[in-house]
């Protein structure tokens, strides 16, 4: 139970969802948690469920200032930042890819790219001075193969893939790995957009698509992304993790 002792992970979405359920995990392996999120009152029950070694701070990640403040509170609270992920994550209603209005594009956008450059800029510099760190993203089996109706959100996440795979090559010489999981359709907040509509055809007509027959869980989504961010991945960094039940098969 200690794959990520003495080491500091901050987790962005980590109210809800994926980003709470490796926010879990990590502090079950010994990792001290900050618990970043737009919401407030969940981030701060997420950080209350894990005690002592988790810290909250209410986030919008595509604002730089948010994660300035970030990397403060996570630097007045454990010292460092070992693992940073980039879990926040928004989508546009599945549907006719020319009435998503701008303003939905734009946060698209801020949220599932540039937040990725705001990480990067803040915490990079502090990885490098410890001699290291892990950066990884939550990217989606979206970038990979498309499903009609997300365009925008699947060029979202292609694009999350490719930064992935160019910052690894580039902060490799400086010991920082960098990764991204590729989760298929899961039980989060995020579910009905992806469908359109939650009914149970819909949801019948999703998990058709998927080999093993059911969606991805925070739990798939948390354990995969603990092996990356631990030391037993050390050998391992560029890639893009499919964690879909075969979906991209």
């Amino acid at each position: 139970m200690n794959r990520l002792k003495n080491k500091v992970a901050v987790i962005t979405g980590a109210a809800s969802g994926f980003g709470a359920g490796m926010a879990r995990r990590f502090a079950e392996e010994g990792a001290k948690i900050v618990v970043a999120d737009i919401n407030a009152r969940g981030a701060e029950q997420v950080a209350s469920e894990i005690g002592k070694a988790a810290v909250w701070t209410r986030m919008d990640v595509s604002l730089r200032s948010d994660f300035e403040e970030m990397t403060t509170t996570a630097m007045n609270a454990f010292g460092r930042i070992d693992i940073m992920v980039n879990n926040a994550g928004f989508t546009h209603r599945n549907g006719d890819m020319l009435k998503v209005d701008e303003a939905t594009f734009d946060l698209i956008t801020a949220i599932n790219m540039k937040a990725i450059y705001h990480a990067a800029v803040c915490v990079v510099p502090i990885m490098e001075k410890q001699g290291g760190g892990v950066i990884l993203t939550t990217a989606s089996t979206a970038g990979l193969r498309p499903r009609p109706g997300l365009t925008w959100y699947n060029a979202s996440k292609g694009w999350a893939i490719t930064a992935t795979k160019s910052m690894a090559v580039e902060l490799a010489p400086k010991n920082i790995r960098v990764n991204c999981l590729c989760p298929v359709a899961g039980e989060t907040g995020m579910l009905a957009r992806f469908m359109g509509e939650d009914t149970p055809e819909m949801r019948a007509k999703f998990r058709a698509s998927i080999p093993l027959g059911r969606f991805s869980t925070p739990l798939d989504i948390a354990n995969a992304a603990l092996w990356l961010a631990s030391d037993e991945a050390s050998f391992v960094t560029g890639v893009a993790l499919e964690v879909d039940g075969g979906r991209c098969v």
